[in-house]
């Protein structure tokens, strides 16, 4: 089993090492009042004026200067077979987790950071961008949104998705990479509700959505 490294009752902001806003930080803080950061993103909080009260990481990014003013709270993980983002996302033990800093500047890390999503798939966590938010889908999910807002889904592997609420139903479509994608859909009731049946498709949504999702996630 992982080390649990931070425990908490609310949801936890995780900083990563890509740039990222103020305004996206402090919506993420909203959501998710305890900070924690990978590695390099130690050094974006810094730079925001937030302390993470833990750094996860193999630490091959952080500055020196980051390192010895948090020296009480790194956490070295030594191992080179997964991630960062890995590392820090199996060390957090919460109700949901929101990722910033992890998406729009590199896309083989925004890929590597989808696979860890896919392969901890018991962790609630959202990648928040400047324009999107995006997880993995939960067996069963239902979310209070906008109708006439951009909803997308996107499958990992193989997997069946059932919907209400969406103007494109999805009851008895095969979804794969390879195959039939969900992009593009569009919400069409007050309450959108999903069901898959393997822990592979990816929910896409407008920025602002991400007070919905993370509900949804507390609750449930």
């Amino acid at each position: 089993m992982p080390e649990v490294i931070v425990q908490s009752t609310d949801g936890v902001t995780l900083a990563g090492g890509s740039a990222f806003s103020a305004r996206l930080l402090a919506e993420a803080r909203e959501l998710a009042p305890r900070v924690v950061a990978a590695d390099g993103g130690a050094d974006r909080l810094l730079a925001h004026g937030v302390e993470p009260e833990a750094v996860m990481g193999d630490l091959d990014s952080i500055s020196d200067g980051a390192r010895l003013r948090l020296a009480d709270r790194v956490h070295h993980i030594a191992e080179q077979v997964t991630t960062d983002f890995d590392k820090a996302l199996r060390s957090i033990a919460a109700p949901f987790v929101v990722a910033v800093g992890f998406a729009g500047q590199r896309l083989d890390h925004g890929l590597a950071v989808l696979t860890s999503l896919l392969a901890h798939p018991e962790k609630r966590c959202l990648v928040m961008s400047a324009t999107d938010v995006v997880f993995l889908c939960p067996p069963r999910l239902e979310l209070a949104l906008t109708p006439g807002s951009r909803f997308s889904l996107y499958p990992l592997g193989e997997v069946r998705c059932r919907s209400e609420g969406l103007r494109w139903p999805t009851a008895g479509l095969d979804f794969s990479p390879w195959g039939r994608v969900g992009t593009s859909n569009e919400v069409a009731a007050p309450r959108v509700r999903l069901e898959v049946d393997q822990a592979r498709m990816l929910v896409i949504l407008p920025r602002r959505a991400a007070g919905a999702v993370a509900r949804a996630f507390q609750g449930g």
